[in-house]
């Protein structure tokens, strides 16, 4: 199964927030919309992620900074991404080895999607399931 196939069963959108804004305004989008990543983004280009984790470890080192802070210093811009033709293994791989729980996709340049590593596991579970029941329906003669 490829990125691609979980992207078209998810839906292309993607909650986004400019690297200017605080990190105050970012969290009020991460509640809003009851996610724990947002994508950075100044104009078409990716710039960056943050999550859920980075806004708590602001607040548990100075609480009073969410609300000056810019989405710019406390966002991991060293960014991994993937392709809308990677295998839903590989990107397994890689977010279990950088351990990320969100992955931006990208396709020729522009932001195509955003998957979750529950996004992942659910596509390998249905896939797995699937095949386990054509072999039981092959194997009893039914195939």
């Amino acid at each position: 199964m490829l990125i691609r196939d979980v992207v078209a069963h998810k839906g292309s959108s993607v909650v986004t927030v400019e690297p200017a804004i605080t990190v105050l305004e970012a969290a009020r989008v991460l509640v809003q919309n009851g996610i724990g990543s947002a994508v950075v983004v100044e104009g078409q280009s990716v710039v960056g992620i943050l999550t859920e984790r980075d806004v708590l470890r602001l607040a548990a080192d100075d609480p009073a900074r969410l609300a000056t802070m810019q989405v710019s210093e406390c966002m991991n811009s060293e960014l991994e991404v993937g392709a809308l033709t990677e295998s839903v293994n590989h990107a397994m791989s890689v977010m279990t080895m950088r351990r990320i729980r969100h992955l931006p996709i990208m396709d020729e340049g522009r932001l195509a999607g955003l998957v979750s590593i529950g996004d992942l596991v659910n596509a390998n579970l249905t896939e797995l399931t699937d095949e386990n029941e054509w072999l039981r329906d092959y194997v009893q003669g039914g195939g």
